[in-house]
């Protein structure tokens, strides 16, 4: 098939991927790329996918891979935090560090914030309500969307409520060099800057909770880090809260907005989740699986290999299509149609191994509860015209969604 990742990349490819996706289920699990492509290989299939993120050959981008190409990345902060994270550490280095968090991410802890988020949630719904009040246009995405997992997350974290206006602008900025493709002088330096502000806030986070612990995961990271001296640096703990923090509550605000329009759209389904709340884990399955906020990961391999029958060379990187494995006709039955009832529904988009997404449990928990109560405080909830379009395939959604409640 004579492909290119620039169809994708392109203004329309963004807009709606799924077109190139089902182009890409007509030959096959997984495709090699032309020299001009960036990546050597594509990986698309739902079964390709899942073994290849399962595999210990194909690796994250880590520091030692990137130095390869030179040592230039080290100049800008946002490479360097992302670099010192646990979302591209690999082996070793991976276990010692996500053993560190998982000690602290536990269920119970987040089964604790159960309380909180409906708090939180009926907090938000009443500040959309007073603005949408007879029947102005308010924005869901900024009223809503965004602070509740925002506020969420640093509720588990132990940030203190009057500095949770501080992240929202810096975490996107952070976020944009995440997206796949050349990014401009202009959001790498923002990046950047984000970066050192982000790394700059935690640091006199974490010093004030050695000396004050309470009962919140950053004190928790902080005594683990106490009683098993040289597991974590100071570098390592930074990074992975201002990664876990993002991570944290970006992806749930797509899982939310995503989901709103997905059901405004079409009303039958909507109202049977606004009956029937325990519909609710099935809705935000099908939610992740028909829109996710990720699409893709990038691997590299470790050694000479192959995936499903593609070769693979040495040091060879990957595009990895989770958006695309969740739309594969193979193992999704009329993968096209949003199913909110859908059984066996097993997407990709928290990942899939080593790299399965720690937050999951908070995530699907917050759109488990959020959502319904939501639809049931606004029956007449509507779009404002058309969502507006999106065009990115990393932390996919909307940066508005006009609505009126009444």
């Amino acid at each position: 098939m004579d492909l290119s990742l620039k169809e994708l990349l392109s203004e329309q490819g963004r807009r709606d991927p799924y077109a190139f996706y089902a182009r890409l289920h007509e030959h096959g699990m997984a495709l090699a790329l032309g020299p001009n492509d960036a990546y050597a290989v594509v990986v698309h299939g739902y079964e390709a996918v899942d073994r290849l993120l399962r595999d210990p050959n194909f690796r994250m981008l880590d520091s030692e891979y990137l130095d390869r190409s030179g040592t230039r990345w080290r100049d800008h902060a946002a490479v360097r935090t992302l670099q010192d994270s646990i979302f591209f550490a690999n082996g070793p280095d991976h276990v010692r560090v996500r053993r560190m968090f998982s000690q602290a991410f536990t269920a119970r802890r987040v089964a604790s914030l159960e309380s909180a988020i409906l708090r939180l949630t009926d907090q938000f719904l009443d500040r959309l309500e007073e603005q949408g009040a007879g029947g102005a246009t308010v924005d869901f995405m900024s009223v809503f969307a965004l602070p509740l997992p925002s506020d969420v997350i640093g509720e588990m974290l132990g940030v203190p409520e009057a500095d949770l206006g501080f992240f929202p602008a810096r975490v996107r900025r952070f976020g944009d060099i995440l997206e796949i493709g050349h990014h401009s002088w202009h959001e790498v330096t923002a990046a950047d800057t984000a970066a050192a502000e982000l790394t700059d806030y935690f640091s006199t986070l974490l010093a004030h909770r050695r000396e004050e612990p309470r009962d919140d995961l950053i004190s928790a990271l902080v005594q683990a880090q106490a009683a098993d001296p040289g597991q974590l640096s100071d570098t390592e703990l930074v990074a992975n809260l201002i990664t876990m923090f993002n991570a944290g509550f970006v992806t749930t605000t797509h899982l939310l907005g995503n989901g709103l329009a997905l059901l405004v759209q079409r009303p039958e389904a909507l109202a049977a989740l606004r009956d029937d709340p325990s519909l609710a884990p099935s809705y935000v399955e099908e939610i992740l699986r028909y829109e996710p906020p990720v699409h893709f990961g990038v691997r590299f391999a470790a050694e000479d290999s192959e995936v499903a029958g593609v070769g693979v060379s040495k040091g060879a990187s990957v595009l990895v299509l989770m958006g695309a494995a969740n739309r594969d006709p193979s193992r999704f039955p009329d993968p096209d149609t949003f199913d909110p009832l859908r059984e066996d529904n097993q997407h990709l988009s928290f990942s899939a191994g080593p790299h399965y997404c720690l937050g999951a449990a908070l995530s699907r928990l917050e759109g488990q509860l959020a959502l319904p109560r939501l639809l049931r405080r606004f029956p007449k909830l509507a779009l404002v015209g058309e969502p507006r379009a999106r065009n990115q395939l990393m932390l996919r959604g909307y940066d508005s969604l006009p609505v009126t409640l009444i």
